[in-house]
């Protein structure tokens, strides 16, 4: 017993910026589009959790690895090694992409708070989340935080028990998980689009390798980064990978076989998909998945918003870090400041949570073939690699990535040129 106990605590303590990395992926914004994907479709598309994992940790890993291998954050790889005009257009197309996020997360969980306690308005639990991050993010030294985001990962475990609350048919469910199902209609294409897009999201990227830095300079590991070091954060990055993906495959099969079944097949927000369960499912299944929903909103905004500040400055060299207080970084705190404030104030300014998924889907869509076309040159340059440069299973995966985003991207495109 003492054994497992201490193997545990060896293997919790590996976990790291791949677990956060990965949970952050599931977020409100995220919930949504899985959400949507099995209400409309019931269990037709969760054959892509499984098809996705190998793609996005492989293209994690090779964000982390840039990270422990240069010392140094995404953006400022991509600073020293490119032209400025393709930093430039990363954050241009960045920044905005991020705020929606952002926006749209803040106001799913404002949202559901007011399921939650009808009484409160939904504006008065965003404000008030939106002012919590953001004094605890300013407040809280880099230790505090990053505790606080692991443990924040378990509130995503609530996924992995709704749907053994009522009956399943399991056999159909192991056929729709490893047979894929394709159906060539706009509005299945763009579910699929949509699952891509969220699991693959270029913020993850720059998230991933400035933590890695970050991780290294808390540790006090000034040492050459060796085999052990780069085995320890594979194992971080794929397990990390895998709770998300699997969290994403619980929500689509507790909405696909409750809320399909049901007939509820159009879901449009977060809070409709949780409204939606409580007759359904029940009151238990309800609350869970709302309260998910807040917990998946704590874990993802500081994410978001500390991806965006990093990459902002890195990019003019200004001072940055988790770890430094307020004064010793105005500039990195501001940003992150900024980010949340103007999340904050989309719903204001007429631009629905909706419409700013499909905004931020867009963007994204639009600057992860680069960055992973960018990610793949960088792994591949021995010169700045070295003995760590990818191998042929990273190329393979990571070059499929490349391939499936940029049709994604495609499609995204065309679909939005086409209209309905």
């Amino acid at each position: 017993m003492p054994t497992r106990i201490n193997k545990f605590k060896r293997f919790w303590k590996i976990l790291g910026p791949g677990l956060v990395t990965g949970a952050s992926d599931d977020d409100p914004s995220g919930i949504t589009t899985y959400s949507q994907a099995g209400a409309a479709y019931g269990l037709s598309t969760l054959w892509s959790a499984l098809f996705t994992f190998p793609l996005m940790a492989a293209i994690q890993e090779m964000c982390a690895r840039i990270g422990l291998v240069t010392t140094q954050g995404l953006t400022g790889t991509l600073k020293t090694y490119y032209p400025k005009w393709v930093l430039y257009l990363m954050v241009l197309f960045s920044f905005p992409a991020i705020v929606m996020n952002i926006g749209a997360d803040i106001a799913g969980m404002g949202a559901v708070g007011n399921l939650l306690f009808p009484s409160v308005d939904a504006t008065f639990f965003s404000v008030f989340f939106t002012i919590l991050l953001l004094v605890l993010i300013i407040y809280l030294p880099y230790q505090k935080i990053f505790s606080a985001l692991k443990f924040l990962c378990i509130a995503l475990m609530v996924y992995l028990i709704i749907p053994f609350m009522f009956k399943q048919d399991w056999l159909l469910i192991a056929k729709s998980t490893f047979i894929p199902t394709i159906k060539f209609n706009k509005e299945f294409i763009s579910i699929l689009v949509g699952i891509l897009g969220t699991t693959i999201s270029p913020y993850l990227f720059f998230w991933q390798a400035t933590m890695e830095v970050e991780e290294m300079k808390q540790r006090k590991k000034h040492i050459v980064v060796n085999k052990r070091i780069m085995n320890d954060m594979k194992k971080d990055v794929d397990f990390g990978m895998m709770f998300s993906n699997l969290v994403m495959y619980f929500i689509i099969l507790t909405t696909g076989t409750v809320l399909f079944k049901g007939g509820n097949h159009q879901i449009e927000t977060v809070e409709q998909a949780a409204q939606a369960l409580r007759p359904l499912a029940g009151d238990s299944a309800y609350l869970l998945f709302a309260i998910g929903v807040i917990g998946t909103g704590l874990l993802a905004i500081p994410v978001l918003s500390g991806s965006l500040s990093y990459i902002i400055t890195e990019t003019f060299g200004w001072e940055k870090g988790l770890d430094k207080k307020f004064h010793e970084a105005k500039a990195f705190y501001s940003i992150i400041a900024l980010s949340l404030l103007l999340g904050l104030s989309l719903n204001y300014i007429g631009i629905s949570p909706i419409k700013a998924l499909l905004y931020s889907a867009i963007l994204y869509g639009l600057t992860a073939p680069v960055l992973i076309a960018i990610i793949l040159h960088i792994s591949n340059n021995k010169t700045v690699m070295g003995k760590f440069a990818n191998k042929r299973k990273s190329n393979i995966l990571g070059g499929a990535a490349f391939i499936l985003m940029s049709l994604a991207a495609i499609v995204l495109i065309y679909l939005q040129i086409a209209g309905d």
